[in-house]
């Protein structure tokens, strides 16, 4: 709080002095969900990818065009996982300054916002990021994580930097949803509280305080619909209610999107690095004081082939660091995996997370879904890459207390979100559509529903008729070894942190399980499920398909009638995958 305190005295005095009159005008640049797309090159092939290489390429484009000192960068969170380079700095090289810092502070950032997936990397991560990103001037912001203990931010709340003569703050706010993605021992001694009415009663009290120019309000939550319903998706519900705001900024759902309304501009970048929010507002000057704003916004797309070629060798040690880490060999694939295969029936990928689930004890049942949307891994040799493609995302595993009858109702809500009732082999059986997605082409097919909560399970035998409704279409006949499945029996179901908080709602809305006491169904805690993957192969030395394909373990289950689910659904990934 020191550098607020500091530039803000400064700004004080400026502002107190009055403000030079004519016209003014401040360029915002906004990233989010960038999830450690860093690099412009994969770590095996060498192709071309998305990067803040490419970010700061059109950065510095509009700094030169428009002068430094008229340019604001926020990034509005996730920065600290999703990809092999945070990984490795994250958990791997934890002497050295973090590489995130090192290129925020190369890039210039004004201002970064927390994310729930920077929270997921655990105390040890964030706290020691936040630290050095303060020693580096650079603020990490999250008004609404309050601590336990005094009641206070644990993070910092938000930043005045000066640009050309303007006071413009900086108000950052993470995603209050925290306890349905992520056990609460990551985020121990701190509580979040919701964006409304919180984010208008911070500005409020900050507005007053500083009395700004300019107002940002940085959030790591989806633009959302606008109607109130979703909790981490309170973007354009912001959008409509905030007074005394000029942008926002959102973010967490990966979805490319702005609008302009009467006095306020919203602005989500997308992720990954492939497109730079940009919004542009114009003031005006008279009698020292701000008589009139216009604001617009829009999205610059990133080309990845235009790269800062100065900050690419400045940080090219780095990369090489992450790649000789990721080609280490650490056993055999016996048959190609393909995890599209997930969404057609039983397949080796799933049989894989299945089989490690199951022999974390006292597992007795496992729920998993595919979360790499269309991944391959070639048979032959595997390198800690490839365990990044078979399980890119740093979630730990649960065995949790669940009924038969839990069971059986959570599979029917995950499978809902996964296909519709057909009647014949002519109809759609996977539940998709044609049309604009922010995680594909225009005018491409896609899931209507992320794939990420495409649970099946594995330790039953079971069917899904995709001729009945849902409610009807899961019959499940035995465990895996053929005892009886019983509604009314207790098992052992092993999942993931973010589904046990509550993640997808499969166990909230499918199962009616309250996720806020999920503490007392838990039974088992084991680390996270790559580990557990790379143990596997420490221990066994190799992926066989006949090994994880064991019905005695995992169990069998398939769509029917056969005869109009499975040309049906060929069709279907045809049109998905083509």
């Amino acid at each position: 709080m020191k550098r607020i305190i500091s530039i803000c005295a400064t700004l004080a005095l400026a502002v107190s002095c009055g403000l030079q009159n004519g016209n003014y005008t401040i360029q915002l640049l906004t990233t989010n969900d960038v999830h450690g797309a860093w690099f412009d090159s994969t770590y095996v092939g060498g192709k071309v990818k998305n990067s803040l290489y490419a970010v700061k390429y059109y950065v510095d484009s509009v700094r030169n065009a428009a002068g430094e000192d008229n340019v604001v960068l926020v990034d509005a969170g996730d920065c600290l996982q999703g990809d092999n380079a945070p990984y490795y700095y994250n958990y791997v090289d934890t002497t050295s300054e973090h590489l995130f810092v090192k290129l925020a502070k190369y890039m210039k950032y004004d201002a970064i916002t927390v994310g729930n997936h920077d929270i997921e990397t655990g105390h040890r991560v964030y706290d020691r990021v936040n630290s050095e990103l303060e020693d580096e001037g650079i603020p990490f912001l999250a008004a609404n994580a309050i601590r336990t203990d005094n009641s206070k931010s644990y993070f910092q709340e938000y930043s005045c930097v000066e640009k050309d003569g303007l006071k413009v703050c900086i108000i950052g706010f993470t995603n209050p949803n925290m306890k349905e993605w992520l056990d609460e021992s990551l985020f121990s001694g701190i509580e979040f509280k919701s964006l409304i009415p919180f984010v208008q009663n911070e500005v409020d009290k900050i507005v007053k305080k500083e009395k700004p120019q300019v107002v940002i309000v940085s959030v790591h939550s989806g633009t959302g619909d606008g109607d109130g319903s979703i909790l981490e998706s309170q973007g354009l519900d912001l959008f409509k209610s905030l007074k005394k705001v000029d942008f926002i900024v959102c973010s967490h759902d990966h979805r490319p999107f702005v609008k302009d309304g009467d006095g306020i501009s919203l602005i989500n970048s997308g992720s990954h690095s492939r497109f730079l929010g940009h919004g542009t507002i114009s003031l005006k000057v008279k009698h020292h004081r701000v008589v009139s704003k216009e604001l617009e916004s829009d999205l610059i797309k990133v080309n990845p082939n235009n790269v800062d070629t100065v900050m690419r060798s400045k940080f090219h040690k780095y990369y090489e660091a992450v790649k000789s880490f990721t080609m280490t060999k650490v056993g055999i694939l016996s048959s190609d995996l393909d995890t599209k295969d997930a969404y057609a029936g039983m397949n080796d990928y799933m049989n894989l997370i299945h089989t490690i689930s199951l022999s974390c004890k006292p597992a007795q049942i496992s729920f998993a879904a595919p979360l790499t949307y269309n991944g391959h891994v070639d048979a032959g040799t595997l390198i800690y890459n490839d365990l990044f493609t078979i399980y890119p995302f740093e979630n730990q595993l649960y065995v949790v207390k669940m009924t038969g009858k839990e069971i059986k109702n959570y599979l029917e809500y995950s499978y809902d979100q996964w296909i519709q009732t057909a009647t014949s082999k002519n109809d759609h059986v996977l539940k998709i559509e044609k049309g604009s997605d922010s995680r594909f082409s225009q005018d491409n097919w896609h899931f209507v529903n992320r794939s990420y909560n495409f649970d099946s399970a594995a330790g039953i035998n079971y069917t899904v008729d995709v001729t009945k409704p849902f409610g009807e279409r899961i019959s499940i006949s035995s465990l895996a070894d053929g005892t009886a499945f019983n509604l009314g029996s207790t098992y052992n179901v092993a999942m993931t942190s973010y589904r046990a908080s509550g993640g997808g709602d499969l166990l909230e809305k499918g199962a009616g399980v309250n996720t806020d006491k999920i503490q007392d169904r838990v039974v088992a805690r084991y680390p996270e499920i790559r580990n557990l993957l790379f143990n596997y192969l420490k221990e066994k030395h190799d992926i066989d398909p006949v090994v994880i394909g064991d019905t005695k373990i995992i169990g069998n289950w398939e769509f029917i009638p056969v005869d109009i689910a499975q040309p049906a659904i060929k069709a279907d990934m045809s049109l998905l995958f083509n």
